[in-house]
């Protein structure tokens, strides 16, 4: 150990969701911590992805209120919108969430240090920072979390201008008329749904069958054809082949079934997901075992191949989600104190989309139920039969519960709609406390809600049914 270096219980690597719960987490139990990061805290979601994009998403609602008004007799005429405007509300928010995560921090005598770390020495946990520190911890986290991937393919490298990023596309200062997304998966349709409302003609271009891979079928088409009533051009089974730019913008060249095609727009969205930040942080060189994608192979209790090291969030293969960083930080802190904390069930973590109409789901699909082998049941109602989706003119969508047959355990539940986000708590609790039909069935939801669609769907599992 250099005879320099500050020693701390927890060392965390990485200011964003899982590194900061980790600091909170262990600082509340007492555990002296430092924590590094290169920029203000609060990693990728609070400055380039959950909070910025929802706000945009938010900005996106209003002006399809406002374009809407005339339906409940309210006039207010053809929306304007000012992206500059826009911009400065989503840094305000970032801002002030940003200025409480560090109160909290300072509050619970976490040390901050601003740089980049690197580890010296797997071994002892000593880990250098770019400002000529070192620290020392009996405990550490990896928490660098990701970044955007790039499509490995001719004319696709990011320039900010032609070719985005999610990154470029959260300070856009104009609206693009003409955009290619190229992927159809959560962060693709978000923003796909943002350029079409604010008045961008958008194309979506998917290679695998279906939009929101790994979302059920059903719901997935939902959103399918609310994409295309909006405008939204999605195309799924397609290989793209190169972007061409030019003078005029930039021209994407894919196949579809039908052949070549050649599509020209001013730019091109490219979401592809993102991959593990582990670069220049000297994790191979002293031992931590990756995995073939370079993400940090961890067990059940997010430990490392090395005594003592932890790894959270974007940087370990698991689903790329806040709320998930959050929870593993928890069990790797548990585990640090020698609480045996019980392992994260991620097939049974909530997922949140927020394209419009909203997704959420929680557990198995029916596709993946019965690929297990289980013999399923499910009840599907639709939001055009619920008074308050009538109501605020969101009838789009449904609530599915998947369940198994015998027991009638509830193994999914899968929502589409107004609000989906928020509905998805009650589903997440169902799934994960093994609910059935039966015992949801016999409580009641106020109406009229919106929530009471999963209360109808959750009795008619039991055989009788009021509304569908």
């Amino acid at each position: 150990m250099s005879p320099t270096a500050e020693e701390f219980d927890l060392v965390v690597m990485g200011g964003g969701p899982g590194g900061y719960a980790a600091a909170l987490y262990g600082a509340s139990a007492g555990m002296r911590i430092a924590m590094v990061e290169q920029a203000r805290v609060g990693g990728t979601c609070l400055h380039v992805g959950c909070i910025p994009a929802k706000e945009l998403l938010e900005t996106a609602t209003v002006v399809r209120t406002v374009r809407g008004a005339a339906e409940f007799g309210v006039t207010a005429g053809d929306p304007a919108l000012d992206l500059g405007v826009t911009q400065q509300r989503k840094q305000k928010v970032i801002d002030r969430l940003t200025s409480g995560l560090e109160t909290l921090l300072k509050g619970r005598k976490v040390t901050v240090v601003a740089g980049t770390a690197r580890l010296l020495d797997g071994r002892t946990r000593l880990v250098g920072v770019s400002d000529g520190s070192e620290l020392k911890g009996r405990n550490l986290v990896l928490a660098m979390g990701s970044l955007p991937r790039a499509l490995p393919l001719p004319g696709f490298e990011f320039d900010g201008t032609t070719i985005l990023s999610s990154d470029h596309v959260l300070q856009l200062d104009h609206v693009p008329a003409r955009v290619a997304v190229i992927g159809g998966g959560a962060i693709g349709c978000e923003f796909a749904s943002f350029l079409a409302d604010v008045g961008s003609q958008v194309t979506v271009l998917e290679a695998l069958p279906q939009l929101l891979t790994g979302v059920d079928s059903q719901v997935a088409q939902v959103v399918g054809r609310a994409f295309q009533k909006r405008g939204i051009k999605a195309e799924v089974g397609v290989t793209v082949v190169a972007a061409e730019r030019s003078a005029d913008g930039v021209t994407v060249r894919y196949e579809n079934k039908s052949g070549p095609v050649e599509l020209p727009v001013d730019c091109v969205v490219v979401s592809v997901g993102r991959r593990p930040r582990s670069e220049g942080a000297n994790l191979i060189e002293q031992g931590v075992a990756l995995d073939e994608r370079g993400f940090v192979s961890v067990d059940g209790r997010m430990r490392t191949n090395l005594a003592g090291v932890y790894a959270v969030g974007d940087i370990v293969a698991t689903p790329q989600l806040a709320h998930v960083a959050f929870e593993e930080s928890i069990v790797a802190v548990k585990d640090m104190l020698g609480e045996e904390p019980t392992p994260i069930d991620y097939a049974k973590v909530p997922w949140g989309i927020y394209c419009h109409p909203e997704v959420a789901f929680c557990g198995l699909t029916e596709e993946q139920a019965k690929a297990k082998g289980c013999e399923v049941t499910t009840s599907v109602h639709r939001f055009i039969g619920n008074g308050r989706a009538l109501i605020i003119g969101e009838s789009d969508g449904l609530v599915k519960i998947v369940a198994d047959k015998a027991t009638g355990v509830i193994l999914g539940v899968h929502i589409c709609g107004p609000w989906a986000t928020e509905l998805i708590a009650e589903g997440y609790l169902s799934v994960n406390w093994e609910a059935t039909g039966e015992d949801l069935g016999a409580l009641i939801h106020a109406h009229p809600t919106l929530s009471e669609l999963f209360g109808e769907s959750a009795l008619a599992l039991t055989g009788r049914s009021l509304h569908g």
